[in-house]
């Protein structure tokens, strides 16, 4: 899972001013919210602002550690690689890389964040939250594991869905300068090119508001730019592997949506009790596991990658995700077949979409994959 963690206003601060500035202006920002909100939203700005520190606390410049003799060979020729990903991705895919990944930082645990998604138990409709610049989100980030699990115990109480997911990339939409993190550094090439593609993304073009828009966005320029790549410098063993990952996606994909349509029909009949609505939701998700059972049958393996995601309980709120990443990926591929491949076209006809409301701004997607 790719995503960001929201960047409050106050982290601007952070962005060129020294340790004791940065001290100072935040220890000032949490007074100000302290007199417009509760402990819940000290604590998050809280962790929010100490989880970024560390992040540029630890950074090195990668034209140092690629210089120095006593760099691990390993992390070098990925090092290199990424100077390589990022050319290409202002060159072909007219991203922008500015200054993000030149710089890496390893922060010696798994994962830089955990998100934590919330639906109510007979519904598929995410809570939101808002936060100043990004606008509302369907999911909130923590720099820590015990953060994510200590708020998503706050509504497992009020009975709603949570599900917490492990992240090991995401961006701040420009604010800061993203480094390189262990936690992905060390992906196969491909996936490291899609990972990279996909957050410059966020930061090429972000429409406040709209999760399922931004994130089926970066997913849909991270495949077209690692064909692309791949076109450029062939890899046939890698690129094989990376697009039989992609038909496996699309499978789950598929297998997620199915799912969420026959979770919805239940939760809108009027005619069933809640606790009939509960019984056939557990039906529907039970299914759903023989289906992929028989999905690792087709695709001839007894392991996959998706078995971390079975092994855990399945509910509306890590469904949602599934949902906001992948819905709308076939609309950007019509979109972007309707620009003759033309990146510039693309990127201005995305930003076309991103001044409308909504509603309309989806419409007005949907209508390149089913045009009236």
């Amino acid at each position: 899972m790719r995503a960001f963690l929201p960047p409050p206003v106050m982290l601007r601060i952070m962005k060129k001013g020294a340790r004791r500035r940065v001290l100072i202006l935040g220890c000032a920002c949490l007074l100000m919210i302290l007199a417009l909100s509760g402990c819940q939203t000290i604590r998050f700005y809280s962790q929010a602002v100490a989880g970024q520190y560390e992040i540029l606390a630890h950074q090195t410049p990668i034209a140092e550690l690629i210089k120095d003799p006593a760099t691990d060979p390993k992390l070098k020729a990925q090092l290199e690689l990424v100077l390589k990903i990022r050319q290409f991705a202002a060159q072909e895919l007219k991203l922008r890389p500015d200054g993000s990944y030149l710089k890496y930082a390893d922060l010696h645990r798994s994962f830089v964040a955990w998100n934590v998604s919330v639906a109510p138990q007979l519904s598929l409709e995410p809570k939101t939250w808002w936060f100043p610049i990004v606008g509302s989100v369907s999911y909130i980030g923590y720099f820590s594991e015990a953060g994510a699990r200590h708020y998503a115990a706050v509504w497992d109480k009020k009975g709603w869905d949570t599900y917490i997911g492990d992240v090991p990339t995401y961006s701040t939409l420009g604010w800061f300068r993203d480094p390189l993190l262990n936690t992905f550094i060390f992906e196969p090439d491909a996936d490291l090119a899609d990972t990279i593609f996909h957050e410059l993304t966020h930061e090429r073009i972000f429409v406040a508001g709209d999760t399922d828009f931004d994130e089926a966005l970066a997913m849909m320029v991270a495949q077209e730019g690692v064909r692309r790549w791949f076109h450029a410098s062939p890899n046939p063993r890698e690129y094989e592997r990376y697009q039989q990952e992609m038909r496996h996606d699309n499978d789950f994909v598929k297998l997620v949506m199915a799912t969420r349509d026959a979770l919805q029909t239940i939760y809108v009949d009027a005619r069933l009790q809640d606790s009939a609505k509960l019984r056939r939701k557990a039906e529907i998700i039970a299914q759903m596991r023989a289906d992929y059972a028989n999905l690792k049958k087709n695709w001839g393996v007894n392991k996959s990658g998706y078995d971390y995601w079975f092994d855990k309980p399945i509910n509306n709120a890590k469904l949602n995700i599934v949902s906001a990443y992948y819905d709308l990926v076939p609309d950007f591929q019509a979109l972007l077949r309707a620009q003759g491949g033309d990146m510039d076209k693309f990127w201005k006809a995305v930003e076309d979409l991103g001044k409308l409301p909504l509603e309309k701004r989806h419409e007005a997607l949907r209508a390149y994959l089913n045009p009236q």
